[in-house]
């Protein structure tokens, strides 16, 4: 390893170290004392009832942990959206778990909550992979409520998806483990199954405060809605069980008896580990990936025994097209080659930017892939579209609506990793979130805009110092270098992979070396859905 790689390891390490520092502090969630609560009612916490479900020594992936991060400060905020959500194994079945965080704000939705427990719901639709609910929730937030209730994409959205998924035969198991009020009461009766805790568990539309103020009865909380009431009178609860653990081992043999359905048929075989150590991933990107690099070193670290066979080499060289296999499985892989190139007349052409020949190359592998019933892997250091008066009248538009056409159209499950840049067309036609990919996720390098950081500034500084001047305010050069200086840092932020993770943009922020793993995961879980569709890219002009 030389200097300029070991500076790169170090930078890489660097950022690894403040991320999982955040993640430190996700993890305490609503604090100490209120973990502390939850114990003495007799309650596991969130993390702690899924670390007790699932497999023990098989992979976990956390979805949306940053959910929420640095939002919401005027209530105390809301780490991991108040919901903790994975994908993982449960009785040797891939299953999604969505565990209700009763440590913040009681378990209620704030608005990142509903689009977390949503997210999920799209991910079970899609794989059909079954989908557990561990439900402790006060409901809606209230002080929130108008961004939490009424939308399309807001709560009551969850349980169209309940009715939704069972209409499509994927199971959905919920345990009722504390509260489970107004509409929220609705989810348990939606699943398969309903498991309900004696003594913590409780089921109501109004809880007895509301129902006295409402009707004038008073009645208390278990002769309205316990375990009891619901598992011998109602009939809404299908198993009483008398502790946290009870309810999870109950979940374990349901899910231990659940039929297998028919697969996608993507091919897999016994994996091989990568000839280059995963640990390389580490020593490439340069320190706000400032430098040109091969993205061949990336691939070769994350494909089995470092082999792959590529698709038109020697054209359309910004970006690379490839097949090879990731843990077994067989994929096509598209990526942005962020070195410099020679291009097919000799000139040199930038890395990381898209130019024309580099999309139509792109566009023909995904169709491709969909002939073959190949997912696709796109690897995302993409600075964007080629601009000038030569690409103009050369048709990049055209060529780029073909790699987007074709990429919005793709019938085999898409996953997206952006490991450095992301930004503008560039992150829709690499498949950004907008695309579907069935996992995004980020490398702690990631940067996600609508253009880069300079380029971005300077535009709006132009923008702000027209406003400025038409209100007949004279800016010198000092104003105009402290207003530069502020946009900078404002925008900065918002590119930074947090930001995009706090909004959900972005599944997971991980660390390079998990790329493979979750990669072979989310592979996995798309393999549990059938391909349906026939590959249909529409009007494309050649």
């Amino acid at each position: 390893m030389n200097i300029e790689q070991n500076k790169n390891e170090d930078a890489m390490k660097m950022a690894i170290s403040r991320m999982n520092q955040q993640l430190q502090k996700i993890y305490e969630a609503g604090g100490k004392a209120r973990i502390e609560k939850q114990h003495k009612q007799g309650k596991m916490t969130a993390r702690e009832r899924i670390a007790y479900l699932v497999d023990p020594g098989r992979p976990v992936f956390e979805i949306g942990a940053f959910a929420g991060y640095e939002m919401f400060e005027e209530y105390g905020g809301c780490p991991a959206g108040g919901v903790i959500a994975v994908l993982a194994y449960v009785s040797g079945r891939l299953c999604l778990i969505a565990a209700n965080d009763a440590t913040v704000k009681a378990g209620a939705w704030f608005s990142i909550t509903g689009k977390k427990n949503l997210r999920l719901q799209e991910m079970a639709m899609e794989n059909r992979v079954p989908i557990i609910y561990l439900v402790d929730s006060a409901g809606v937030f209230l002080p929130m409520q108008d961004e939490i209730f009424p939308d399309k994409e807001h709560f009551g959205r969850i349980f169209r998806n309940n009715a939704v998924l069972s209409s499509m035969g994927v199971p959905q198991i919920a345990a009722v483990m504390g509260s489970c009020v107004a509409g929220g009461a609705y989810l348990p009766i939606m699943s398969d199954e309903a498991i309900i805790v004696d003594g913590s568990g409780s089921i109501f539309l109004a809880g007895p405060f509301l129902v006295k103020a409402a009707i004038g009865e008073k009645v208390d909380k278990e002769t309205l809605g316990g375990a009891t009431t619901h598992t011998e009178i109602s009939g809404i609860a299908d198993y009483k069980v008398p502790d946290d653990k009870a309810a999870l081992d109950k979940i374990k043999h349901l899910v231990d008896k659940m039929g297998h359905c028919n697969k996608a048929g993507f091919d897999r075989i016994s994996p091989r580990e990568p000839k280059k150590a995963k640990e390389l991933l580490n020593c490439i990107l340069t320190p706000g990936n400032t430098k040109p690099y091969d993205m061949m070193h990336i691939i070769e670290s994350l494909v089995d025994h470092s082999e792959l066979v590529e698709y038109k080499a020697g054209y359309g060289k910004t970006i690379i097209c490839a097949y090879a296999r990731i843990d077994g499985w067989a994929v096509g892989i598209v990526a942005n080659q962020r070195k410099v190139v020679k291009a097919k007349k000799g000139e040199m052409q930038f890395g990381g930017v898209i130019y024309s020949d580099s999309a139509d190359k792109a566009a023909r592998f995904i169709m491709n892939c969909n002939q073959k019933k190949i997912p696709l892997v796109f690897l995302q250091d993409v600075t964007g579209f080629m601009v000038g008066s030569r690409s103009e009248q050369g048709g990049i538009i055209k060529d780029g609506a073909k790699m987007v056409n074709a990429v919005a159209n793709s019938v085999v499950p898409k996953f997206t990793v952006i490991i450095g840049n992301s930004y503008g067309a560039g992150n829709y036609a690499m498949c950004g979130k907008a695309y579907d990919p069935r996992l995004i996720i980020a490398w702690p390098t990631a940067k996600i805009a609508v253009m880069g950081g300079d380029q971005a500034a300077s535009t709006l500084l132009q923008i702000q110092i027209a406003s400025l001047k038409k209100q007949g305010k004279k800016i010198t050069t000092a104003k105009e270098k402290e207003l530069l200086e502020k946009i900078t840092q404002r925008y900065e932020h918002q590119t930074i992979p947090y930001y995009a993770a706090a909004r959900l943009w972005v599944d997971a922020i991980i660390e390079p070396v998990e790329t493979r793993k979750i990669l072979s995961m989310g592979i996995e879980m798309a393999s549990h859905a059938p391909i349906t569709k026939t590959f249909n890219p529409g009007v494309i002009q050649t």
